[in-house]
């Protein structure tokens, strides 16, 4: 196969590192020219995937021509908010012929537009005429690229309509430490993806607050009705939140060292405001900017989504942490209910 990665962040090299075992031509695009030199020089993220060297024969690029030459994949690693621009770049760029010609689009950002409140998978398709749901594939789990880059095992989903496609990601993406089912639910997966970084922020903050198991066993259970409900009015198939993508990511993500997403709340939690917290980050928290979407979906829908609603407020309305806290603890009484 031949791959172009768009992004060059710590998921895009450790799958890059990943991929090149499997014996794939892979070009690596990175936007910032500054950041696509030093990875040429050093072969190697310092700071975003230290340890992790980058073979020689991944070819690193700030030229998007150069990265399209002779492509058949195109798999997408941009941070979500910029996953537009990047696509608009690339159908101002590269010639319809050669887009036309690409085999499939394979989005492992994570997020929900804020401007449009549409999944990335959409994003796609509104900007490129050639890509549709018939070459597009969703590829998410619990996949931290600290761990994967380290062959540490990891198991994801693939997620296409097109179940074809789905089958050919599977067969040349996995190895002996990377397995990957199929799914044909691209709307849950996505939806998965995006919402549980929500989830870990609320989990970063429990954290920080010094709370416990309970609170923590509470907040996922609780998180994955949320993350359900939202899937059941999307069309989304509930099955896919018990899976990988959403129970298995959610639980990843809440728990894991190398989560950004808890990371943040345990910074908002320690008494820093949202942008001394995003100040120490060295890389992008996606569940900040999804926290906007996933709230405006919820009013727009009318979904009730109280652990969503208590995040939005602490970080862009300006709430303590305890009193979001207090908030969800002093709600109205009510059976528990599971969807």
């Amino acid at each position: 196969m031949n791959i172009t990665l768009l992004g060059a962040g710590s998921w895009a090299i450790a799958l890059a590192v990943l991929l090149d075992k499997r014996d794939h031509r892979l070009s690596l695009w990175e936007f910032n020219e500054k950041d696509a030199r030093m990875l040429l020089e050093k072969r190697e993220h310092i700071i975003k995937l230290p340890g992790i060297t980058i073979p020689e024969r991944i070819a690193i690029t700030n030229d998007i021509t150069a990265a399209f030459a002779e492509t058949e994949y195109i798999l997408v690693a941009v941070p979500a908010q910029t996953v537009r621009a990047t696509v608009q770049l690339i159908r101002q760029t590269i010639s319809p012929e050669v887009l036309a010609s690409i085999k499939g689009w394979i989005v492992v950002s994570k997020g929900i537009e804020c401007t449009t409140l549409k999944l990335l998978s959409d994003v796609i398709i509104d900007e490129i005429p050639s890509a549709t749901y018939n070459n597009i594939i969703i590829l998410s789990g619990p996949s931290h690229a600290e761990e994967v880059s380290r062959n540490i095992p990891t198991t994801v989903v693939a997620a296409s309509k097109n179940n074809a496609l789905a089958v050919t990601i599977q067969r040349e993406f996995s190895t002996e430490t990377f397995r990957i089912y199929t799914n044909n639910d691209v709307t849950g997966v996505e939806l998965c993806a995006s919402v549980k970084n929500v989830i870990a922020v609320a989990a970063g903050i429990s954290d920080g607050l010094g709370f416990g198991d309970n609170t923590k066993g509470a907040l996922l259970t609780r998180g994955m009705v949320e993350m359900a409900r939202l899937g059941n009015k999307l069309g989304a198939d509930e099955r896919t939140f018990s899976g990988l993508a959403g129970f298995g990511d959610l639980v990843t993500t809440c728990i894991s060292r190398h989560s950004r997403n808890r990371k943040v709340g345990e910074l908002i939690a320690s008494g820093l405001n949202l942008e001394a917290a995003l100040n120490k980050m060295t890389m992008v928290a996606e569940g900040v900017e999804t926290t906007k979407s996933v709230h405006q979906l919820a009013l727009h829908h009318g979904i009730e989504m109280p652990i969503t609603a208590a995040v939005y407020e602490t970080l862009f309305e300006g709430k303590s942490p305890l009193d979001a806290v207090r908030g969800l603890m002093m709600r109205q009484f009510k059976p528990e209910r599971v969807s």
